[in-house]
């Protein structure tokens, strides 16, 4: 093999080690995330502006990771509660991502980016106490 050729084959090799960890953070933590709902009490209706449910609380609902809604929480006897959740670039997205610089991996970057893969929803978990309807009770004049 010539000289020209060998040097091919290196380049190829580190081509191909570095096309292989493109998108660190998608393939170390994936683009969905459990958002997790815990009530006190427990046993209420979770509903997400993008479409998502769980029936009874404690519940976890796999969702992308860079998706933003407002979800609502309710129970037969206590007042509805509303919470926004958002993403944030997380400690262990970020590694991913600064691999992916360090490493030269623009489309990886890229993947990531788009995926949601570097990012965690916020507020997660959501530990949330449910505040009881106010009942009037009728009173009577004595008549």
């Amino acid at each position: 093999m010539t000289i020209n050729g060998m040097r091919l084959v290196r380049v190829s090799a580190v081509l191909c080690a570095a096309g292989s960890l493109a998108a660190c953070a998608t393939v170390t933590r994936g683009s969905k995330d459990a958002w997790v709902v815990n009530t006190e009490p427990s046993g209420a209706k979770v509903e997400t502006s993008n479409g998502h449910q769980c029936p009874s609380t404690p519940c976890a609902i796999k969702i992308s990771r860079k998706a933003e809604f407002i979800a609502t929480i309710t129970k037969p006897g206590y007042k509805t509660a509303t919470v926004s959740v958002t993403h944030k670039t997380a400690t262990a997205g970020a590694a991913g991502v600064a691999g992916n610089v360090l490493i030269g991996g623009v489309i990886g970057l890229g993947v990531d980016v788009a995926t949601g893969a570097s990012q965690d929803l916020t507020p997660n978990p959501v530990n949330l106490k449910l505040e009881p309807v106010d009942v009037v009770v009728a009173k009577s004049d004595g008549k």
